[in-house]
């Protein structure tokens, strides 16, 4: 009997892989950007016992932790530190390679 399973993985194998869509390429690279920039905000807060030296309740936190991933995303969003349009153009295939 044919193993079902192994006989998709062959020929999955034997197909192309479907071209990468640049819309998707680069909103995955503004995504890992604010998931950078938020990591940098956590440690920066972390390193300085809260924001402002100030330690919150657990309440405060969260809402501070929710601002941060909403700043970040805003940044990544118009631009960031630049990261996601390095990852974009770094992923793209040159126009004479297939």
């Amino acid at each position: 009997m044919i193993n079902p399973l192994t006989t998709a993985a062959a020929n999955a194998i034997g197909q192309a892989k479907p071209p990468d869509d640049p819309k998707k390429v680069a909103d995955a690279a503004k995504q890992f950007e604010a998931l950078l920039i938020g990591q940098m905000m956590k440690s920066m807060k972390d390193a300085e016992g809260g924001w402002l030296g100030t330690d919150g309740d657990d309440s405060s936190s969260s809402a501070m932790e929710y601002g941060q991933e909403i700043f970040a995303q805003a940044m990544a969003k118009n631009g960031g530190f630049g990261v996601a349009s390095m990852i974009a153009k770094g992923l793209e295939k040159p126009a004479d390679q297939s």
